[in-house]
């Protein structure tokens, strides 16, 4: 094992904690205007206001960490329209599911480097865009943070998402100490804010032993539907539903790890008070000790709940009701929020446009 990462970083500033206010994390990049895990993305992400920005992390067959939200990326690059790679498509089986496409493990840096990316939902969000950019790697987000953040005199948060983690490992590409030695190989993410994020639970115990708490790096436990758990407690033979991680009890353990718990946010249940809302989940996390950093707002009305919208056509863009949505769940104490459009999260939080 690695040195311990705390032993190599400074002691936090006082921008590397949640701010008071609840923090806006660009779910993908700007992804409601550009292609997801795109540099372009993430860009406008900054520009727009977020505090953070999230790529979630796959790996590549020579053991570099990039940006896709799957390792299957027929649906996110134009790679089934690249006769040089018709070879490279096959069948697997991921986390228990079968897909039949293109993997990211099955591809050098070099290849992927060839490919272009693409929008993953064209029949809500603009195309314009497909074929112009490349797929990211780690290393080149954290440089673009780190540029941003000095032009702007402000520190932006990186959330990295270590994706399939048990999978990659099992292939012997297991991405969490890469990810380890990127985040001290960094001068920038030495000292910004770093929220390294998992639906497993495995890998983040693991992080712990080398994440003293009290840095600038913390660990969030995702959470996923209620009725499914953490792969890697599944293929341990020990299934720990969701719903079980989010019973008081469960909330202990996962607070015994984690600093943050991040539910999908119909999750929360939301219940009217006293002209506001309570979530009981919410309420019993920070009673834990957890924050709670919900996903995934977008500005669409086929993903806004029923009860914030007008009836609107489904594809339609619809800002005034995505605001409402978010600003009555921050309204029941969420600490965060992960959002497909960061301009409209900065808005709801503090009430002022990206500027």
């Amino acid at each position: 094992m690695s040195e311990p990462l705390g032993s190599q970083l400074p002691a936090p500033t006082p921008l590397a904690t949640v701010p008071s206010a609840a923090l806006v994390i660009a779910h993908r990049g700007a992804s409601a205007w550009l292609p997801e895990h795109t540099l372009a993305a993430y860009a406008r992400a900054i520009a727009d206001g977020a505090d953070a920005i999230e790529p979630d992390l796959v790996m590549t067959r020579d053991g570099v960490l990039v940006a896709r939200h799957e390792n299957e990326i027929s649906a996110t690059t134009d790679v089934a329209s690249r006769p040089e790679f018709s070879g490279h498509r096959t069948r697997k089986q991921v986390d228990g599911q079968w897909f039949d496409g293109w993997f990211t493990e099955d591809f050098s840096l070099a290849e992927l480097k060839t490919l272009r990316a693409r929008e993953r939902l064209p029949q809500l969000r603009p195309t314009g865009n497909d074929g112009r950019f490349e797929v990211p790697t780690f290393d080149e987000i954290v440089a673009l943070a780190a540029a941003e953040s000095e032009r702007r005199g402000r520190l932006v948060g990186i959330v990295p998402e270590t994706k399939h983690p048990s999978y990659f490992a099992g292939l012997g590409l297991a991405m969490e100490q890469p990810l380890l030695d990127a985040l001290v190989a960094h001068k920038y993410t030495r000292r910004a804010p770093v929220l390294v994020q998992s639906f497993e639970t495995a890998n983040l115990r693991a992080l712990r032993g080398q994440v003293p708490r009290g840095g600038n790096i913390r660990l969030l436990q995702l959470v996923g539907a209620p009725d499914e758990a953490p792969w890697d407690t599944v293929s341990g033979g020990a299934p720990v539903p969701y719903a079980r991680m989010v019973l008081p009890e469960g909330l202990r353990d996962v607070a015994a790890y984690a600093d943050v718990l991040g539910p999908p946010y119909p999750m929360l249940q939301l219940q009217p008070e006293g002209g506001a809302y309570r979530s009981a989940l919410v309420d019993q996390a920070h009673a834990a000790g957890l924050e709670v950093v919900a996903y995934t707002f977008r500005p669409e009305n086929v993903f806004i709940e029923a009860r914030f919208g007008d009836g609107g056509e489904p594809t339609a863009r619809n800002e005034a009701a995505s605001l409402r949505e978010i600003r009555a769940y921050l309204s029941a104490g969420l600490d965060g929020l992960f959002t497909d459009d960061p301009a409209l999260g900065r808005l709801a939080v503090d009430g002022r446009p990206a500027g």
